[in-house]
């Protein structure tokens, strides 16, 4: 029988064991995920029922944290994705966590090739852990069945004991129709996967971790991040920052994590935007 780590009260059926909610107590065990995860680069965990946000927690305590420092929360009240819009789901609909990374000297200077790595992490840790047939949309949106499933969020952590980053991920689990923030989203309830927070949050920081290694060895993870990447040859627009916009196609990714787009016959490069998909 399969056991979901929770630290509560289980309901049993066949095959399977489904946690009972209980005030207070977070959905995912700080205890079941830290021994999952001794010996990897995850070195300090911290699971909570509810905050404002894991990325503001450890953004805040960065001086003092160390470097591979983990929070899960099951809710978050006030959640940030990209260009500072909100990313608030109801209580359990969302697996919600950050990691804390601290740059050692002689790390690769792109910093912003960090989200692209989240991304990466998602994309394969959703197969992993539920099976699900992800796709990722630049720079690091994971889709399910062309819809977003979901988020990620790089922030740079300024702090005494030297640069570093916090990456948020936010990705729906258990959202109903009548939750989703747009149209354009899905879950994994909607689709039909395994939507247990738990299996999620493990298999995306072991992923995570294997990815960053690989990048902080110097490797140039941009063939990986293009194999999965389905922006790469189609045709595409570009929202930028005070709403400039850019049509033409995505022909790559850089090795710094920018999109390279081929418009009005010259290669335009990105930074940032939200890229649409044009049929």
């Amino acid at each position: 029988m399969k056991h979901y780590p929770h630290r509560g009260w289980f309901s049993h059926t066949v095959g399977y064991v489904i946690p009972l909610t209980r005030p207070g107590l977070p959905l995912v065990s700080q205890d079941w995920l830290s021994a999952r995860l001794e010996g990897s680069l995850w070195t300090n965990v911290r699971c909570v029922a509810a905050t404002g946000s894991t990325n503001a927690d450890l953004l805040a305590e960065a001086d003092r944290l160390p470097s591979g420092s983990v929070e899960v929360s099951d809710y978050q009240s006030r959640g940030r994705g990209r260009l500072d819009r909100a990313w608030v789901a109801p209580p359990g609909a969302m697996a919600a966590f950050s990691v804390y990374l601290r740059f050692a000297e002689g790390a690769p200077a792109s910093w912003q090739f960090i989200p692209i790595l989240g991304g990466l992490a998602v994309w394969e840790g959703l197969r992993e852990a539920a099976g699900a047939d992800t796709t990722l949309k630049w720079p690091n949106d994971v889709l399910v069945g062309g819809k977003k499933i979901c988020g990620v969020l790089a922030q740079v952590a300024h702090g005494r004991c030297g640069p570093g980053v916090v990456l948020g991920i936010g990705v729906n689990t258990k959202m109903d129709a009548a939750q989703l923030p747009v149209p354009t989203a899905t879950s994994l309830a909607l689709e039909g996967l395994p939507d247990e927070p738990g299996p999620v949050v493990l298999a995306v920081l072991r992923s995570l971790e294997r990815w960053y290694r690989r990048w902080e060895a110097g490797e140039d993870i941009a063939t990986a991040y293009a194999a999965a990447c389905d922006t790469i040859g189609r045709r595409v627009r570009v929202v930028l920052p005070g709403d400039g916009v850019c049509e033409g196609e995505a022909v790559r990714v850089d090795s710094d994590g920018s999109l390279v787009v081929l418009a009005d016959g010259r290669e335009r490069v990105f930074a940032a935007g939200d890229v649409v998909h044009l049929r």
